[in-house]
């Protein structure tokens, strides 16, 4: 399965973009982030669709909760997507 995980800084800030996006219909799920991704000790992750990816970067850049990074994950890799 292929999904984009958007990363956030901090838990409260992940659980801001899930709510942001469950407004607006966008389903996603908040995972605590690999430790590989980030040196940063207390990101998360944000999992939605790749079909989704494109209509929720502008809601949350509206709501002023962009992403630190965007990854692709597909089967158990991940790989980092430009912005």
């Amino acid at each position: 399965m292929e999904y984009d995980l958007i990363l956030a800084r901090s838990v409260t800030y992940a659980q801001r973009m899930q709510r942001a996006l469950n407004r607006a219909g966008i389903r996603s799920q908040l995972f605590r982030a690999p430790r590989d991704l980030t040196d940063l000790g207390c990101a998360y992750v944000v999992r939605i669709s790749p079909y989704d990816l494109g209509a929720a970067l502008p809601i949350l850049r509206r709501e002023g909760l962009g992403p630190l990074r965007i990854y692709v994950q597909r089967g158990g890799d991940i790989q980092e997507m430009g912005l």
